[in-house]
């Protein structure tokens, strides 16, 4: 006999998350029907919409095929009753960042809204204390230079040993997803996996394959790959600038190819945004329905991008307000990039996992 174990509470988060009236799926099965990303053998979201119709938290937090969903949103075009199958895969993923975060309170601190302030107050003071200690904490005379403001030895240390905390923590997390994942889809004796899932994840990753094979999403195709790929060349930028302040090569100036690659990611991902933010605002077919979460992550990142621009060009043009806006881009630098594991943002790594994992067992 198989005891079921409804939690009530969390249907209802997942409802309140998604929009979707759940008790209304009538299992017609179209949403796996029409999903070219779901195998062939127990298809997705069909069996999840009944979890969570169910509300068995324990049937979909660790679930694989919930990252194997792009949510590209073709299910929930073709839902006969409006039941928006991808907007509760897309909250099951939310609540699975809060789930897996190590320790908890940094899940519930980037995607509670009451708890902004503090996850905003928490890089401001630390930043604070670092610039005191390092006795720097004063607007410097002279022409701009943001290494009298925050020496790089201090800057690039200090972010280096917290971001290394924070992702410590994170494969934490991730470690108890992937065991998860084991147990509730084990590998098979008749199926056989990928030699080398990791490369191939790589490989789907950097050709966004599975995007294009949804035909619900051009435009979120198009804008994904733009803030994807332009976040990417901005952090190898910053893998340069920092080499470039040990071998006492910066700053860069505007003529060199790293600071012009940079220019171009930012370009990239303001295009990507806009478009994001176009689509949500107008065209909720294509990206469902925008949560907290999506704003965070949108704004989060416009804002990293933003300051970065103003930081750059209050370089050149000496501004007044340079030291202000570099303090203001620290804080935008430390929420993107040291709480990526607990936002949104983490698909980059859960979803990743989850791949490599489902190739590995030759889920696909």
């Amino acid at each position: 006999m198989l005891e079921v174990k409804p939690d009530i509470d969390f249907k209802r988060e997942l409802s309140r998350m998604s929009g979707s009236q759940l008790n209304q799926c009538m299992q017609c099965g179209n949403c796996s029907a029409v999903c070219s990303l779901a195998p062939a053998e127990r298809p997705f979201p069909r069996k999840e919409m009944v979890w969570a119709g169910w509300g068995l938290k324990e049937k979909l937090i660790g679930n694989v095929d919930v990252w194997l969903c792009h949510q590209c949103g073709d299910c929930s075009s073709y839902c006969p009753r409006d039941v928006k199958p991808a907007d509760v895969i897309a909250a099951v993923r939310q609540q699975s960042y809060m789930h897996y975060a190590r320790p908890r309170f940094l899940g519930k601190l980037v995607n509670k809204p009451a708890w902004l302030p503090v996850a905003i107050l928490i890089p401001v003071l630390v930043i604070i204390s670092i610039l005191s200690v390092a006795g720097t904490f004063k607007i410097p005379e002279g022409p701009v230079d943001y290494s009298a403001f925050f020496p790089h030895a201090w800057l690039n240390s200090t972010f280096s040993a917290i971001t290394l905390i924070f992702y410590l923590l994170a494969s934490w997390g991730i470690g108890s997803f992937w065991n998860d994942m084991k147990r509730q889809t084990p590998p098979s004796g008749d199926k056989k996996g990928s030699r080398r899932p990791a490369f191939q994840v790589l490989g789907e990753i950097l050709s966004h394959s599975n995007f294009s094979g949804c035909g619900s999403q051009r435009p979120r195709q198009v804008a994904h790959m733009l803030v994807f790929f332009g976040f990417g060349l901005l952090i190898l930028v910053t893998i340069y600038a920092i080499w470039a302040t040990i071998t006492h090569n910066y700053p860069l100036k505007f003529s060199n190819p790293f600071k012009i690659a940079g220019n171009v990611a930012s370009l990239m991902i303001f295009t990507g945004l806009g478009i994001m933010i176009f689509q949500r605002l107008f065209n909720r077919s294509i990206f469902g329905k925008s949560g907290y979460s999506d704003w965070l992550l949108l704004t989060s990142i416009a804002l990293l991008t933003l300051s970065g621009t103003l930081v750059e060009l209050a370089r050149f043009g000496n501004w007044s307000s340079a030291y202000h806006l570099y303090f203001f881009h620290l804080v935008a630098v430390w929420f993107v990039i040291m709480y990526l594991p607990f936002t949104k943002l983490g698909h980059v790594l859960y979803r990743t996992t989850a791949l490599v994992y489902a190739r590995s067992i030759g889920r696909k």
